[in-house]
């Protein structure tokens, strides 16, 4: 029985976090404003799209942001909320405490593509520097445009220091002050993280 249980948690936890990740991904791209026709934004909507089109029928967006694609984040993130705590053997709580967890669940998980987004595109720009590449593969395009609308702001700010851009070590260390109050206000201890999806 706890093999099952086991393998239950593992493929709701799993499966959930690249689906919900996608769909995360296809909302902060929009916000970017990043290449609809890159490879990867394509792929993207594909695995996103069937539940998206459900949800755009009776959820309609807002000044050009895709509502109906974060509502739908929420949703997943809730659902598998539930289930993971049914799998663990527990009682679903209040559906204050579900939205609550869900919400700080979702924020971290941004957090947390934000977080490995920005280190993917310098370890990619090193190695295309090394390699004397000058034509950036799709991937690492689409993480510059990703990237792009929080490092801006901090760049007018921080100038390069010896050519360095060293804004990536200010946006590292303002995500992780976002993560440490959102886990202290939401109480997200260890026993918690295991039930959110991306965190």
């Amino acid at each position: 029985m706890e093999a099952i249980t086991n393998s239950g948690t593992f493929l709701v936890s799993s499966l959930g976090t690249l689906y919900v990740f996608a769909v995360l991904l296809r909302f902060l791209l929009q916000i970017a404003q990043a290449d609809f026709y890159n490879p990867l934004s394509q792929a993207v909507v594909r695995i996103t799209n069937p539940l998206v089109k459900i949800f755009r029928t009776f959820i309609p967006g807002y000044k050009g942001i895709d509502i109906p694609i974060l509502i739908l984040a929420i949703v997943l993130e809730a659902a598998a909320l539930c289930v993971l705590i049914l799998l663990y053997g527990g009682s679903i709580p209040g559906i204050g405490t579900i939205i609550t967890l869900t919400l700080a669940g979702i924020v971290l998980f941004i957090i947390n593509i934000y977080f490995y987004a920005i280190i993917a595109s310098i370890v990619m720009s090193w190695i295309m520097m090394f390699s004397g590449s000058t034509n950036p593969h799709p991937i690492l395009r689409l993480i510059w445009q990703l990237t792009e609308p929080v490092m801006s702001p901090l760049r007018k700010i921080i100038p390069p220091m010896g050519g360095l851009d060293i804004s990536p070590i200010f946006l590292f260390l303002g995500l992780q002050l976002i993560r440490g109050f959102v886990e202290a206000s939401f109480g997200i201890s260890g026993a918690v993280r295991v039930l959110l999806l991306g965190v």
